[in-house]
């Protein structure tokens, strides 16, 4: 069994405590480091692995050279964890631009309020009370949540690692908000597991081995651990809400070894209204 596989067992409170006690000395060298009000403890990071620091700034430059986000735009972060992309958007948008970023972990948004939101009156980070048995066992379903933002008040909008923790009926429902938030002509840039006949699943650590019709999972007893989708629903999907100008750039999840000219890890999907 892997280490993986061994954390989705545990309950999401045990979670976040295992990685307490896991990063105890890396947490006392950060504390005393230089970065220690700039970056969060490593006990506290729970948005993925890889260098978080690194993680960020080169999503930003995606978002730049993939997205066309120019440094004058209004952004929406969803499931901005605690603050990887908002750390160097700081360094990136304009003091006129507006982020805003929306989490279900609190823990994440106090961090991201308390220390970014302070120095940077135009940053700010928004609690909101979903359910996901990954990250927490209560709060509202996802499946029917409106964002609390007006319609048509977004230029950029992305989501990092967390349209693959979404369930079906949820993953729709973003897509719709997302859809009535933005600004016509303007920008979604997301991260998925897609499931593509003409790419091969051929990593035996990452698979997905419960089938379904649009989708498979990874674990399911934790559905929304691991989520990928059906290409051919998701493209539909997409056209059928109305998105357009659809981009397509896969991951190398399926094969690390052979596929390091993919820009990441997960598959990105970049659409326009």
């Amino acid at each position: 069994m892997s280490i993986r596989n061994l954390y989705y067992k545990l309950p999401p409170s045990a979670r976040f405590l295992s990685r307490k006690l896991l990063y105890i000395p890396q947490d006392i060298l950060h504390a005393f480091g230089p970065n220690a009000k700039k970056y969060p403890a490593p006990s506290l990071i729970y948005t993925g692995g890889g260098n978080f620091r690194e993680t960020g700034f080169r999503f930003v430059e995606y978002f730049k050279k993939h997205g066309d986000l120019k440094p004058n735009e209004d952004v929406l972060d969803i499931g901005c964890g605690i603050g990887r992309m908002a750390i160097p958007l700081t360094e990136y948008l304009d003091k006129g631009a507006r982020y805003d970023g929306f989490d279900v972990i609190p823990m994440g948004i106090k961090w991201c309020n308390g220390f970014i939101a302070k120095q940077h009156q135009n940053f700010k980070f928004h609690l909101i009370d979903l359910k996901n048995d990954l990250y927490r066992n209560d709060g509202e379903d996802a499946a029917n949540f409106t964002f609390p933002l007006k319609a048509e008040s977004k230029d950029f909008i992305f989501l990092i690692s967390v349209m693959t923790h979404l369930q079906k009926e949820e993953m729709e429902n973003y897509l719709k908000e997302i859809y009535r938030l933005l600004r016509p002509g303007k920008t979604c840039f997301s991260t998925f597991f897609v499931l593509d006949e003409k790419l091969k699943e051929v990593n035996p650590n990452f698979s997905f081995k419960f089938k379904y019709e649009d989708f498979s999972l990874m674990d399911q007893k934790v559905k929304s651990a691991n989520i990928a989708f059906q290409k051919a629903f998701l493209f539909k999907l997409l056209e059928e809400v109305g998105f357009s100008k659809i981009q397509y750039f896969p991951g190398y999840w399926r094969n690390p070894e052979k596929d390091s000219e993919a820009l990441d890890f997960q598959d990105i999907l970049i659409f326009q209204k």
